[in-house]
């Protein structure tokens, strides 16, 4: 059963090629019940480059900055360690290396997220989720402590804060990222499987298939669950598979949330910044803007994809990313994502009521992930071959 990324590396048995959508490969959906609105040609996307950065590393999965104005980028492997990026140098010594807690030998297990909070230079702490060596595999979110060196954390620091049951090895999530309104949200799977077949992901009172929302920072010694979430738990969106890679637009404060599928259509979700949460993206009822496995499904009150792809030359997993923020003026307010098996990466941008596409660059890259530095710029992972790249614009 199709996962976020990892079990294209292992398997590789992938679902038959769909007819490609619109004349290309999108589905432009909007955001209500039902509605669809028609794709917008895409003339005018800039040409983009990848710049490699750095390389030596073993199966990077995230990337991130610290906020802490020190230019260094933080870079999480598989394996349960994180490496340092300073200087245009891969630092030798790990900045975190807590490979003995984390259970990585299932593809979609392993070290998948870290998040610095706001303030982060002053109180010296971080969180990471990764999957434990305890149960099945299960998903725990960690505050980790600082040593006196900026560039090494306390590993036998690491103190656990929230663990989630899960039931199969696979659909982990893995994104940490603090939001504009300083709260910590967490990208959960359903608990893995194929469809669902625990009905995790529409059930509120469970903690897989959401988008979980908690405060780390308020002084508690695990968290507190913030009082405007919209179901009095942690849970403050759901229906959802596997949102492997979520992000917030740092311009308009925007959730970009793209959620893998299960074996037709990958999707892109976009909560407004304004929202109080409780939506529900519709997973399992549907995948991507399509009953699942049924001729017809009741659409009420679930929140459509703004645009889906169907699985044609090579595509199968999406990779999300970030709306562009950096030092280029082409790229910016364009959202970079890609998809893991085909190396694809394209923009997308909302243009009036609609969402336009273009497909930018072919690579051979296994993207694992994009990655933001302090100053908005956008990386790309290759898991494979252990570089980092700077998406750039001539």
């Amino acid at each position: 059963m199709k996962g976020n990324l990892f079990p294209r590396v292992v398997s590789l048995w992938l679902a038959p090629a769909l007819a490609l959508i619109i004349g290309g490969l999108f589905t432009s959906c909007g955001n209500s019940n039902g509605g669809g609105a028609a794709q917008v040609p895409a003339t005018t996307f800039p040409a983009v480059t990848l710049t490699k950065v750095a390389s030596g590393l073993t199966a990077p999965v995230y990337l991130t900055h610290a906020g802490d104005g020190s230019g260094r980028l933080f870079v999480a492997e598989k394996r349960g360690t994180i490496r340092i990026v300073k200087n245009g140098t891969l630092l030798p010594t790990p900045f975190l290396d807590v490979a003995t807690q984390v259970e990585a030998s299932g593809a979609e297990q392993g070290l998948l997220g870290v998040a610095f909070p706001p303030g982060y230079a002053d109180s010296g702490r971080f969180y990471i989720d990764f999957t434990s060596r305890s149960g099945i595999g299960d998903t725990v979110i960690a505050r980790v402590p600082l040593t006196a060196n900026p560039d090494v954390a306390d590993d036998a620091g690491a103190a656990a804060i929230l663990t989630v049951r899960q039931p199969f090895i696979n659909h982990n999530g893995g994104q940490l990222a603090f939001g504009p309104d300083g709260m910590l949200y967490i990208g959960m799977g359903d608990g893995g499987s194929g469809g669902d077949p625990l009905f995790n992901a529409q059930n509120r009172t469970r903690l897989l298939g959401k988008i979980l929302r908690i405060d780390p920072e308020s002084g508690s010694p695990t968290y507190t669950v913030p009082a405007g979430n919209p179901f009095n738990n942690e849970v403050w969106s759901y229906g959802l598979r596997n949102p492997w890679r979520f992000s917030f637009d740092r311009a308009t404060g925007d959730m970009f949330l793209a959620d893998v599928g299960q074996e037709q259509f990958e999707e892109i979700n976009v909560q407004p910044a304004a929202s109080r949460g409780g939506e529900n993206y519709g997973w399992n009822i549907m995948e991507g803007a399509h009953c699942f496995n049924s001729p017809a499904c009741n659409r009420t009150g679930l929140t459509l994809p703004v645009l889906e792809y169907g699985h044609g030359a090579n595509d199968c997993s999406i990779t999300g990313g970030y709306v562009y923020r950096g030092e280029n003026a082409s790229l910016r307010g364009i959202y970079l994502f890609g998809d893991f098996c085909s190396g694809k990466i394209w923009g997308v941008r909302r243009n009036g009521a609609v969402w336009e596409n273009k497909l930018l660059l072919e690579t051979e890259l296994r993207i694992s992930s994009f990655g933001e530095d302090e100053a908005g710029n956008i990386y790309v992972l290759d898991f494979s071959a252990g570089d980092i790249h700077r998406i750039d614009s001539p």
